[in-house]
């Protein structure tokens, strides 16, 4: 009977991040929290690139970006900006036709209204794209064109689109 033999495996050293330099910090909503973008060196690659800075992170580069900016008290940290509304915009979830259909009947906007809206612009192209976003799109984005354009003819307001796409959100 032949002997098994034993083997091991050595996990591979982790390469050392060293922190080269910071080129802006910025203070986030929530308290000791920092959208920080630095310069840093990872297995001999530098790069740069954004890090988000916790007062619970414990890791190799959140300890050197600390020390870096009890070395540098005079550094700027940029106060937190809320988003603006069309940052707002943007990252509101994207609505299934069904969802959007739906959000625009509860909000008393049949879908025949929307239809006419659309067969009632200047013919070419830009109709046309309409007509088909409308019939066809299997999802609705806050931020395409078509939402403002028809929210408009429509005589809504971006408030009122908010209103109501944050409404259908849930439906």
């Amino acid at each position: 009977m032949a002997e098994s033999e034993l083997t091991f495996e050595v996990p591979a050293p982790q390469p050392s991040i060293v922190l080269n330099d910071v080129i802006s910090v910025a203070a986030t909503i929530d308290e000791g929290a920092y959208s920080v973008v630095a310069s840093f060196t990872v297995g001999g690659e530098q790069m740069e690139a954004p890090f988000g800075l916790r007062a619970e992170d414990s890791g190799e580069l959140a300890t050197a970006i600390r020390q870096w900016l009890v070395d540098n008290p005079g550094f700027p940290i940029a106060p937190h900006l809320p988003p603006t509304e069309e940052e707002e915009r943007a990252r509101m979830p994207a609505l299934t036709a069904r969802q959007f259909r739906l959000g625009l009947v509860n909000a008393g906007i049949s879908p025949s209204t929307v239809t006419t809206t659309i067969a009632a612009m200047p013919a070419g192209a830009d109709r046309d794209k309409a007509q088909i976003e409308w019939e066809y799109a299997t999802t609705f984005n806050r931020m395409h064109p078509l939402i403002a354009s028809v929210g408009s003819a429509l005589g809504l307001n971006d408030q009122q689109i908010d209103a109501m796409w944050t409404a259908a959100v849930s439906l």
